[in-house]
């Protein structure tokens, strides 16, 4: 998946409200039949819908629409626990979170974007600084670093991103994995539903998953939902 589609979700996320400290028994949250796009709701709204469809007994979709929440939201303990409870229900496998997802999960795409902006700017005051103003060379120096690190944390945290853009969750029980992206194709085994796949290619309506114990085969795209769309 190309690296402007989640250059687009950061930018049309910007600016929703996180749901920190939100009562999941209080919300009256009204699902649809399908899984919505991330880009037209708030960390709140998908809370909201993953509570939902945790309740009608669709942990597939509940998993994906909080593990969006957390796109938004990512300290947010609600979300945490709740998308825990329903993969822990489901019994769907999953290996423990990378020091990588812990440092994604310390800030919001759109935090980290405004980080990056504003490090730009103090690189580009101290780098001026630099230039014109030889008596306080060294205290411009200093802001045109401190922009700079601003500016690498940024970068840094946009090459963490990128396997989440590869990240889907299964939609349907057992969904069969097959050898070969046919519908008739020998099936290898099955993904329980709600569990957390890596997509490394598609073909003509199947993904080529790999699961977190590192097992790989062809799954039906209606079988899965990316968790960036």
């Amino acid at each position: 998946m190309p690296a402007w589609r989640l250059a687009l979700l950061i930018l049309s996320l910007c600016g929703t409200a996180p749901c920190a400290g939100a009562d999941p028994d209080t919300r009256s949250p009204s699902p649809s039949s399908s899984p919505m796009p991330a880009t037209a709701l708030s960390a709140a709204s998908l809370y909201d819908a993953g509570n939902a469809y945790a309740r009608s007994g669709k942990p597939g979709l509940a998993v994906l629409n909080y593990e969006r929440a957390r796109i938004l939201a990512p300290a947010d303990p609600d979300i945490a626990a709740n998308l825990a409870t329903v993969r822990s229900a489901a019994l769907a496998a999953d290996s423990p979170p990378s020091a990588a997802v812990k440092c994604l999960l310390l800030a919001s795409p759109d935090a980290y974007a405004w980080f990056g902006l504003v490090g730009m700017v103090i690189a580009g005051i101290g780098l001026l600084g630099v230039q014109g103003m030889r008596r306080w060379r060294g205290a411009a120096a200093a802001l045109a670093l401190l922009g700079g690190l601003s500016v690498a944390t940024t970068l840094a945290n946009v090459v963490l991103w990128w396997p989440r853009l590869h990240a889907a969750v299964i939609l349907t029980r057992d969904a069969p994995v097959r050898v070969a992206p046919v519908p008739m194709g020998s099936s290898m085994f099955t993904l329980r539903e709600a569990e957390l796949v890596r997509i490394e290619a598609e073909h003509q309506g199947f993904f080529l998953v790999r699961t977190s114990m590192g097992r790989t085969g062809w799954v039906a795209a209606a079988d899965l939902a990316r968790i960036v769309p």
